[in-house]
């Protein structure tokens, strides 16, 4: 429990420095403040290394895609990931709910690196746009996509459907997927005291080309996560 305090106690406070001494870079350009956000998944790692004897495995650097488009889909245990992923791809873009854009200066560094916010389960007409957003910033830009398509950190255990919105993404995109299963919950868990003494993979699965139906891509993409996930948890 003590180690789980003072990971959380440490965790926030250097998040919240690096929040504040990034503030000025709001108004520089945005490959600047990008650069925080790196510096956040370092401290991340850094944290559950030294206050829980986090061991962080990397599996499948060799099927990292390069020299094309592409977008990630990354199963979703913890905030872990959201970190940490950004010290692996190039200043990847989030996709979000939109609440996450109202918590005071985190919010601010969100919307400045280009974050695409949507509302969960609701039909709007900010939602009606969201595909034509996405489609702009792969087009305009050579920063990756992350979407995680169980939609909200879930339990190591859960095996939930994934949403149908990752399909259409593939479809609109016609772009690789890069399939990514992380099993941070049992050391970073949605609610609870954190874990010490445990390693954390990412599994960095083979790409998914594009071309499938978006029936055939969501079953292929939920069996490659969750057969990976069932190995490393």
């Amino acid at each position: 429990m003590i180690r789980s305090i003072l990971f959380s106690t440490f965790f926030f406070l250097g998040i919240i420095f690096i929040s504040l001494i990034f503030i000025p870079t709001l108004i520089m350009p945005q490959r600047v403040v990008l650069y925080g956000g790196r510096m956040m998944g370092n401290w991340s790692s850094f944290c559950l290394k030294i206050f829980l004897s986090t061991k962080i495995t990397i599996k499948g650097k060799e099927n990292i895609i390069h020299n094309r488009k592409f977008f990630i889909a990354a199963s979703h245990q913890s905030m872990f990931e959201t970190f940490f992923l950004q010290t692996i791809f190039n200043y990847p873009v989030f996709v979000l709910k939109k609440e996450l854009l109202f918590i005071p200066i985190f919010g601010w560094y969100l919307k400045k690196i280009g974050s695409i916010s949507i509302k969960r389960d609701k039909i709007s007409k900010e939602n009606l746009g969201f595909y034509e957003d996405i489609s702009n910033i792969l087009k305009n830009s050579n920063r990756p996509l992350i979407i995680f398509p169980q939609a909200t950190r879930v339990l190591p255990t859960d095996r939930p459907q994934f949403k149908k919105g990752v399909a259409k993404i593939y479809n609109q995109l016609n772009v690789d997927c890069q399939p990514i299963a992380i099993n941070s919950g049992y050391v970073w868990p949605k609610k609870g005291k954190k874990n010490s003494n445990k390693e954390i993979t990412i599994s960095i699965l083979k790409p998914i080309n594009p071309g499938l139906s978006k029936e055939d891509f969501i079953t292929l993409l939920e069996k490659k996560i969750y057969s990976e996930l069932d190995l490393i948890c």
